[in-house]
């Protein structure tokens, strides 16, 4: 529980900090540090994240630093894919779903280290709005690819949405972030419904796990603003790497592990 806990935090600030990205390191934190096995840590995950995210868009609500009919877009293909990936996820070894995941952690520090483009994509309109007519299926494609990874791997994709919102569809910084956590909630929820059935889960662990990810992460939100955004990116990327290649490490030379 105590270990529990500490994770939760942990998770909960890098949530707050980054915007979402600290996401993904929920199901190694619950496999190898609370000890869960990979069925339950992947719905556990999902509980968790979709709860801190709820949490972490609430003062972008009211700021109105979000678009509606982006995230509706995005989470509904999102949603739908989820339970492709979920399905998926039930054919594949634990062992390869891990390997997988720790390919899609490189990737996703290798995102965090790339400098960010200016905003204002092809998609994007003169007074801030999205044109639809021509962007409407790449929407919708990038959509249903980060809910076929959070249907299988259990992550909300975050390092994945803010790019496209960003780069593709032109929204504003802080717009994208506010969006992408919405669309998160959307994703983390129906894949949790799709895994609802796979595993019992230490409802207390995972409650223990969720508040203080939630605390973790109201805590950083207010520090955010003081902290030089592109050095934490840099420093969490190497994080994300080295556990990347510990869990790849863990997969091939421990794989008993990950049925608990």
């Amino acid at each position: 529980m105590i270990t529990a806990l500490v994770l939760g935090a942990a998770i909960g600030v890098l949530l707050g900090l980054l915007g979402g990205g600290g996401s993904i390191l929920a199901v190694p934190a619950l496999v190898y540090g609370a000890g869960l096995p990979l069925s339950s840590a992947i719905p556990a995950s999902l509980l968790v994240v979709g709860i801190s995210s709820a949490t972490a868009v609430l003062p972008r609500i009211r700021a109105r630093q979000l678009q509606w009919r982006v995230a509706a877009v995005f989470g509904g293909a999102g949603a739908v894919a989820a339970f492709a990936g979920t399905a998926l996820n039930r054919l594949l070894p634990p062992r390869v779903v891990l390997l997988g995941f720790a390919v899609l952690m490189v990737a996703a520090g290798w995102r965090m280290l790339a400098d960010r483009a200016a905003e204002g994509g092809v998609c994007a309109l003169p007074g801030g709005g999205v044109n639809w007519r021509s962007c409407l299926p790449r929407s919708v494609l990038t959509g249903a690819a980060v809910g076929v990874l959070t249907g299988l791997f259990g992550v909300g994709g975050g390092f994945l949405i803010i790019p496209a919102l960003v780069l593709s569809l032109g929204l504003p910084m802080n717009t994208a972030v506010g969006t992408s956590l919405i669309i998160i909630v959307v994703n983390s929820a129906a894949g949790f419904a799709a895994h609802a059935g796979d595993a019992e889960l230490d409802y207390a662990v995972v409650a223990a796990f969720a508040l203080a990810a939630v605390a973790g992460s109201l805590t950083a939100g207010r520090l955010a603003g003081r902290l030089d955004s592109r050095r934490l990116s840099r420093w969490f990327a190497y994080l994300v790497f080295a556990v990347a290649a510990f869990v790849a490490a863990q997969a091939l030379l421990n794989p008993a592990a990950l049925t608990g």
